[in-house]
Order: C-alpha cells, then structure tokens, then sequence
C-alpha cells in the first residue's frame, strides 16, 4: 500500500470557499489513484483554509504527471465556486510535488493540473502531456474568442463567448450584479448619479478568473458613487454654459484636492510649468529634439530672440540640442462633434520648446495648425497674456485627445488586451512564458470591457465630453496604430530615437529606464527554459503567441517592426521586457496622475467652443472663459479623472507574485532578485524626491500596479 499525502489550500478572497464534493485522482507514469473524495469533519474547504488528507494506492504510481480535481454536487446544496490556490502532494518516498491552481473552479467539473515545473512543449514526450497541452488550449480558444472593434483597430476579447459558453454549460458563468438606478430607452443602465451610460448585458457575462473581484468591484463604485452624488447635489453635472470666471474651478473638488492638484492650480499658467509637462505628466512622449526646424512652422530668429537672450541665436540652440517639438499632426484631420447641441472644435498645433540655460523647458512658439499662412499665426511668448494663454491652452486640449486615445487607451490598454488574449489563447497553464506573464495581465480584459461599455460606447463618457466624440476616438486610434512602432513601445529606443536621452530634469525617462533594467531579470528566466536559439525557434507555442500578437495587436503590419516571429532568446527577452513594462510601468505614467494634472480645467480641457484663433489681439477673459469646455462638460470629465486615479483595493504592485506559479528555485532566485531591485529603486526615488518642489511619484514601484486594471 502506498499513501500519498495532500495539502489542500483554498485562497482567502471572498467566497473563495465550497461547500461542493471535492475529489482527487492521481495520475502517474506507471498508473492512477482510484478517485478519492477529500472529506474531514466540519467544513473542509473554506475561505483561506489548508486541509491534509491521505490518497491510498496499491501499489507507487511512480512519477506524477498530472492531478485531477473533481468537483461535484453536495446533498441539495446550490452549486457554488471554489478557488483553488494550490495542492501540494507527498510522494511514499518522501518528494513533493506541488500542482499549482490559482483559479475559479466554477459548477461541477473535473480539472487536470498539472506539476508546478515549467516545460515548453518540446520538452514534453508522452502522449498524455501532449495531448494535454492541446485539448487545454483548444478550450481556451473556444472561450477566448477575438473580435473587431472597428477597422484598423487592434482585435478585443468577444465577450459574447462568454455568454455562449454560459448557455452551452461548458463553464458555469455568474452573473456580476450591479448596483443600477435607472433605465433608459435604451435598455443601458446608470449608476446613482453618474453620468456614464453602461451596456449592462455586456457585463453581465465574464469568464470567472479574468473577472473583478468583489473587493475591487465594491472599492470602484465607492470611489465612484460619493464623487458624482456631491456634484449632482450642487447641480454641476446638469449646469450647462461658461464658467463665470476661473476662481469657480476651484470647488468643482473641494474635498479631494492633493498637493499635486493645489500646485496645478497655482502655476497651471507659468511657461516653466508648461514646459515640466513635457517631461513629467501624464504624457511625456512627445517631445522630439530636432536640429532644423520644419517648413511647416517657418519661425524665425526674430520671433524668439526676446527670449533667448543676446548670447545666443536660433540656429545655435538647434546646434546644441536644446531645441524640441510637439508636433500634433494626428488631429489635422480629426472628425468633431457636437455638445450641449453646440459645434466643438479641434486644432493640430506645433509646438517648439528650448532647453535654457538654467535647466527648464519652456515654448518658445505654437502655430495652432500643419499650414502656416496668414490665418496660421504663430503665437509667442511675446504676445499679449491672454493670446499666449489661449494658444498654451489649445495645446494642452490636443495634449488631452492625444494622450487619453493613444498615450493611454490605445498603446496601454488595447495592446495589453491583445497580449493577455494570445497568452491566454496560445501558452498552456505549464508553460513559463505563461507563468511569467499571467500576473500582468490580471483584470485587464475587465477593465476594457467596463471602459468599452461605458466611455466608448455610442453616447458614452467620450461622445459627452470631447470635442471629437467617439468617431474622432476611433480616427484617432486607427491612425496611432497605423504609425506605431516597435521603436515606440521599447522604452530605451524610443528615447533614443526622440532624441531625449539628456535633457535634464526628465524623472519619467530616469525611473523607467531604472525599471525596465530591472524587468530585464526575465533573460535569466529565457535562460533557463531556452539555452539556445533552437529551442526558441523549435517551440511552436511560442511563435503562435508572438504570430497572433503580431497579426491581431498589429494587424500584420510589417513596417511597425514588431516581431512575427522570434529566432534568439535575445529577442524574446526584449519582446517580454517591453510586454511587462507596458502592461505596469508605463500605464502608471500615463494614468495615475490624470486628476493630479486635470483637476484644474484649463490645463487639460476635453473640448474647445470655439474655434482657433486666426489673428492676434482679440483674446479677452470672456473669449477664454467662451472657449473652455461648458460647466456640465468639465465636471463630467473630470469624475472620469478622479476615477482612473484612484486604484481601487485588491491591488497588486509590480513584483507582487502571491501566486506562486513558478515551483523551481531558479526562477524563484530571480524573482526575488527582482523584487529587491525594485525596493531599492523606490528607495532611490523618494530619496530624490525629498529635494523637488514636485515629487515625481508616478513610477515608485509601489505605486505601479502589475497589469492594467483600472
């Protein structure tokens, strides 16, 4: 008789427990284990418990390729859920084996796991194994489905595969309940007081282990619900035309103010801080250093040697590398729309900035359009006040359409998406590309689906609030994936091909490139699962994963020199780092600090009144005032700010692995190394930050979440 000995652990969530039958067969290279119910007095699987038992077997079952856990119906009992976190076996001899889980075990259902040991599929041989990999990426293919969004954007989740799934009883969905206060005509339902629209049925239906938890759900709408209610009360959502004057702006959040927004409201008009944008906000990706200036914005010497002194000239500040452009090409041909049943507008400005020689980034001129000419005038810093904030301020509308639509949703959020899909579709539960990849995606495909349901639908958040509506969103999309490249996703080569690599004062470039050498940690991972070039071209679940990222994420587009296909481990470890970076570190950049920098309305206007000035001398208050989002518009957009940042509970740092899918010790060492790495980076960074009148917080490791969740 041999005794195998379990340890059952249960997660500590909520509702993590079940009161269903559980049972365990065995399976080895020389047989299985009869089925055996796992049953102790009391309660055995509640929340965060760990249970032992004994599995009794004729005779040794040799090695242990795989565990099955059935999960079946108890007396009357309703069917319920059980997550599984692991189950830890002791062999006769005396050798453990662990079978990590970390799922949602959903209705009554047998699942097979597999021993923690990664393997790629040419390091598999049994017929069992094999045949194991394809039938569980074959169902997650079924359940994983892609869709198109719209053309020339990248594939979705087909959330609608999740109801099929549900109807066929293949998996035993549960329906999230939403708190919900009224109906319109159109079946799309509001939380109390909230403005944004949501397509209820779209998310009623999601597969369990990619779903909030009820934590997060719960902690969301408290952060949601008080914010939009305050307003409601004091009539801001429902007030339309101009503020009366700016001062009113300042009570739109008279309860959530931070240091960061009191200091936006203090020095939102300074060039200085204008210029600190560029480099520290939330989109500090569109600066290019250029050494001559382009035909389309003819600025002269003249023009701006008022303000680069006697000592120097125009052509020598483009010599030295001190001169830069942000350059909003993308909007030329921007569609627009109508608010408050009034036409807004949309500019495409150029704006030129210099290096000084104190170290701050200030403009130097912006032409509000691609096409100089007499109704093109370039504004300068030499303007009258109000023109040369009116023209500061145009920028800053395009700064918010570029940034919201790509910056963010597009090159953080849809791309992500896309990565977590091919994982998930392409690499089994035993692969190690899996389980080094798996932590970063969790919740994104959630969180899109809630942003797609209630910004980007028809008549959502987007269409009330932008000057370009939902039609200049999916412009605006296709166009930046079009001219996306491999360049611009890879931090390191994108500050080197912008030209940025030692302007001073940049914490978004410092702090990144400090996290992105530490993500690097994943070539001793690639290492240690690929010795040799062969193996990663051999591993034909490995180029399904980077073929279907390249044909679905980039729609097969070979001049974003994205990798169809990957030949060394070199590769693969770029490929990976610059996955893991953008799935954390870079949407923290670009996300957290929207209601620290958008508090303040005039700084990051969502839609423009009027159109862009074509002569000089006619900006007055009222015209500014006349120009800025209405009342109704403003507070709208700035309760989606307030929401984004303010990461809900449940939160999972970058490092943070308390799934422990990696069982051997080699990966277990450089998780830990990198999870060290990234200590003493944080501690670097506060240290810097006790001497700056403006910390730069937004990439403190402990403040950068593992996967885009929210």
């Amino acid at each position: 008789m041999a005794v195998y000995r379990l340890c059952v652990t249960t997660g500590p969530y909520l509702k993590a427990g079940t009161l269903d039958n559980i049972s365990v067969t065995l399976v080895g290279t020389c047989g299985e284990s009869p089925k055996q119910r796992l049953d102790r007095m009391g309660r055995d699987f509640a929340p965060g418990s760990v249970q032992k038992y004994k599995v009794r077997c004729s005779a040794e079952l040799g090695e242990l390729l795989m565990l099955r856990v059935h999960k079946e119906r108890y007396a009357f009992f309703r069917k319920d859920s059980w997550y599984c976190s692991r189950i830890c076996v002791t062999e006769p001899d005396g050798t453990v084996s662990h079978f990590p889980c970390y799922q949602w075990i959903e209705g009554y259902c047998t699942v097979e796991l597999r021993p923690g040991t990664a393997r790629t599929v040419c390091q598999d041989s049994l017929p069992l194994l094999l045949d194991h990999r394809t039938q569980e990426l074959r169902a997650r293919q079924e359940c994983y489905r892609w869709k198109i969004y719209a053309p020339g954007f990248p594939r979705i989740v087909d959330v609608s595969s999740f109801q099929e799934m549900e109807s066929d009883k293949k998996f035993a969905l549960t329906k999230t309940t939403t708190c919900v206060d009224q109906d319109d005509s159109s079946g799309n339902r509001y939380l109390p007081g909230f403005p944004m629209k949501i397509d209820i049925p779209s998310l009623l239906y999601m597969e369990p282990n990619i779903r909030y938890s009820a934590t997060k759900t719960a902690s969301l709408l408290f952060n949601a619900i008080p914010a939009s209610l305050g307003m409601k009360l004091r009539g801001l959502l429902d007030r339309k035309g101009s503020w009366k004057k700016l001062d009113d702006m300042r009570n739109i959040f008279w309860c959530h103010k931070t240091f960061m927004t009191k200091y936006v409201t203090e020095h939102w008009s300074e060039d200085r801080f204008f210029g600190y944008q560029y480099l520290n906000g939330v989109n500090p990706i569109m600066l290019h250093c250029i050494s001559s200036l382009p035909s389309k914005l003819p600025v002269t010497n003249d023009m701006v040697a008022p303000l680069l002194g006697q000592s120097t000239c125009l052509q020598t500040e483009l010599e030295r590398g001190n001169i830069f452009l942000a350059d909003y090409w993308i909007l030329a041909e921007a569609p627009t729309h109508c608010l408050n049943d009034r036409p807004q507008y949309v500019a495409a400005p150029l704006c030129l900035l210099w290096l000084s020689p104190q170290g701050a980034l200030v403009p130097l001129a912006i032409q509000l359009s691609q096409t100089p000419g007499p109704d093109s005038p370039i504004f300068l810093p030499t303007d009258s006040d109000w023109d040369w904030l009116l023209a500061k301020t145009w920028v800053r509308n395009s700064e918010f359409l570029v940034h919201e639509n790509n910056t963010h949703f597009l090159c953080t959020h849809l791309l992500c998406e896309a990565f977590a899909m091919a994982t998930l579709r392409q690499l089994p539960l035993c692969h190690p590309i899996y389980k080094l990849l798996l932590p970063h995606t969790r919740y994104t495909l959630q969180v899109n689906t809630i942003a797609r349901a209630t910004l980007l639908n028809p008549e959502g958040l987007v269409d009330q609030v932008t000057s370009i509506g939902r039609q200049g969103l999916l412009y605006l999309m296709s166009t930046g994936l079009a001219h996306f490249t491999y360049t611009n996703f890879c931090l390191p080569d994108s500050l080197r091909a912008r030209g940025v690599l030692a302007i001073p004062n940049y914490y978004y470039r410092d702090d990144g490139l400090k996290i992105w050498a530490a993500i690097e940690f994943v070539s001793e991972i690639v290492g240690y699962y690929y010795p040799s070039d062969a193996s990663v071209q051999q591993d034909s679940e490995l180029q399904a994963w980077v073929g279907e990222i390249f044909a679905q994420a980039f729609l097969g587009r070979e001049s974003s020199g994205f990798p169809s296909r990957l030949c060394t481990p070199g590769e693969l470890v770029k490929f990976l780092t610059a996955i893991i970076f953008n799935c954390s570190a870079q949407h923290a950049a670009v996300n957290s600090g929207q209601h620290d920098f958008g508090a303040w309305i005039p700084n990051a206007p969502s839609s423009m009144r009027q159109p862009p000035p074509q002569t000089k001398g006619t900006t007055t208050l009222k015209t500014y005032l006349d120009t800025l989002p209405e009342v109704n518009i403003s507070c709208n957009n700035l309760l989606l700010f307030w929401l984004v940042s303010q990461e809900p509970k449940d939160q999972r740092p970058l490092g943070t692995y308390p799934d422990e899918h990696f069982t051997e010790e080699g990966p277990r060492r450089s998780i830990a190394a990198f999870q060290s790495r990234l200590a003493q980076i944080s501690r670097d960074i506060q240290e810097r930050n006790q001497g700056l009148e403006l910390p730069y917080t937004y990439l403190d490791p402990p403040f950068i979440e593992n996967s885009v969740s929210i």
